[in-house]
């Protein structure tokens, strides 16, 4: 949450002239906002929809951008395994000002549910990972550059 995927995968799926799709856009798109089905549905369903979407989203050669919690489905990670995973790492320094605008459901308490969550979610993300960009105090187009890189396409 927070580490960049939306904005980093825009700009990646246009130097790669691929289609972005952001996993929680399509949700948002069909079952409304993710606060209310959080709040009216609970997570569960919320995680639920997140993996049909997941599936959706990687169907066809694209940039996607996955919710931050969409690793937790052992369907999903499974599924990514045929396709490359980037790991969007960060030491967490500029977190509290990239949170402080959004209405995330699981931050009620600011960047101390964000450590927690990503701290029991990390070993989950470098597992599935092909390969890991830091994203911490590196411009925007130095990681788009690395991941190309990474990605044989420099």
């Amino acid at each position: 949450m927070g580490v960049g995927k939306t904005t980093i995968g825009r700009k990646l799926a246009k130097a790669l002239k691929l289609p972005f799709i952001d996993s929680d856009n399509l949700i948002t798109d069909e079952h409304g906002p993710i606060p209310a089905i959080f709040e009216e549905r609970g997570e569960k369903v919320f995680r639920e929809l997140e993996e049909q979407a997941m599936a959706k989203a990687i169907k066809e050669p694209a940039v996607v951008a996955t919710g931050g919690g969409a690793i937790i489905s052992s369907t999903t990670r499974r599924r990514l395994k045929n396709a490359t995973v980037i790991y969007l790492s960060t030491d967490g320094k500029h977190i509290a000002s990239r949170l402080k605008h959004g209405n995330r459901p699981l931050i009620q308490n600011g960047v101390e549910d964000w450590r927690r969550i990503y701290d029991e979610r990390r070993s989950l993300y470098e597992a599935s990972a092909d390969f890991e960009i830091n994203t911490s105090g590196q411009p925007l187009n130095a990681s788009i550059q690395e991941i190309m890189e990474k990605l044989g396409r420099s």
